[in-house]
């Protein structure tokens, strides 16, 4: 047995020893990008209160990065085409509403990791809040069985890997358009700092 397919099983076995933990981790593997979505938000808002120019070009990139590691994620996932575990082990706890697919790599850990590594570049506290989210998201990802181990940590580290990378082939430009955009009416929206400042 490989260490990927061990560890699942061991993870697995957790699941069974843990039942009251079923609900919160089920609704937070299924539901818990909600909780991506609102760092998003916070990030714009922690640019938006710090009224830097690079912070705000970060803010601004994390969902564009978010969804260009999604976009990417889907010609992987096809090409691999990777079973999930309840579709590859009998006698598993499945706590996840079987799909048909791919398993790997998983799409959650890559929107997780794509958000965490965007708001590092926006602000180190909240980067710390996402990464703790995003460790979250991925075990309770193989909590229900729906991954991997392997699955989620390469979407995790691709994720991260796509936006930092997406963010540093493009930062000039995002800079020049929030520099430009700030002595337009959208200024309100892109720093707290009055006019002149």
């Amino acid at each position: 047995m490989d260490a990927n397919t061990s560890l699942l099983l061991s993870v697995n076995d957790f699941a069974r020893a843990t039942p009251w933990l079923h609900g919160p981790l089920g609704l937070y593997a299924v539901y818990g990008l909600v909780v991506f979505a609102g760092l998003l938000l916070a990030g714009w808002w922690v640019a938006r209160q710090a009224g830097d120019p690079a912070r705000m070009a970060a803010a601004l990139w994390a969902p564009l990065g978010m969804l260009l590691a999604l976009a990417l994620n889907q010609p992987i996932g096809a090409a691999v085409n990777g079973a999930r575990p309840y579709a590859s082990l009998p006698d598993i706890l499945v706590l996840a509403t079987p799909t048909a697919d791919p398993s790997f790599p998983s799409d959650h850990a890559m929107v997780a990791g794509a958000v965490t590594a965007a708001l590092f570049l926006v602000d180190r506290r909240l980067g710390w809040v996402s990464a703790a989210a995003a460790v979250l998201m991925a075990f309770s990802r193989v909590y229900i069985a729906a991954h991997y181990p392997l699955d989620v940590a390469v979407g995790l580290l691709l994720g991260a890997a796509i936006s930092l990378a997406g963010y540093f082939l493009l930062r000039r430009i995002l800079l020049r358009v929030v520099v430009a955009l700030q002595h337009t009416r959208f200024r309100p929206l892109l720093t707290a700092a009055p006019q002149g400042v």
